[in-house]
């Protein structure tokens, strides 16, 4: 008893895809298709979600543009050129490498190495340093002292 509702629990717990019964192709081929499209295209509203997975409305259209694409003809490649061409790179979940993108993809990796050659410098400087001479205590100072130890 305990098993089968464990199992319930667990089918319930997964995520569940927004991908609406209208929408889903006559053909399991193309539908294939668009449902691997879909995976690599990120839904304008709610930004870090793929369109199968998004309730958002736009995201519905994203879904519809890519099967009516696909019925048309088109390639993968083509549907997310075309989508690419529309919505801009940033529609894409995992963006090229090239171009202007180039750039931030280096720029995470040599911030890191310039931080670590930074941190090391300091470090290194710091151990060479001089260690600062302590300054004896002043009659005054040492009297003041054991005035507050006695206390």
């Amino acid at each position: 008893m305990r098993l089968a509702a464990l199992l319930l629990a667990g089918l319930l717990a997964t995520p569940a895809l927004a991908v609406q019964p209208d929408e889903i192709l006559a053909d399991p081929a193309l539908e294939s298709r668009a449902r691997d499209i879909s995976q690599g295209l990120r839904c304008l509203v709610c930004r870090n979600e793929n369109i199968d997975d998004s309730n958002a409305e736009l995201a519905r259209d994203l879904r519809l543009l890519v099967r009516e694409r696909l019925e048309a003809g088109d390639t993968d490649a083509e549907v997310v050129d075309f989508v690419v061409d529309r919505y801009g790179e940033y529609v894409l979940l995992n963006p090229t490498t090239g171009g202007a993108n180039l750039i931030l993809w280096i720029a995470g990796p040599v911030m890191l190495m310039g931080g670590l050659g930074l941190a090391a410098l300091y470090l290194r400087r710091r151990r060479a340093a001089p260690e600062p001479a302590a300054a004896a205590l002043s009659e005054e100072e040492r009297a003041r002292l054991a005035e507050i130890l006695k206390d």
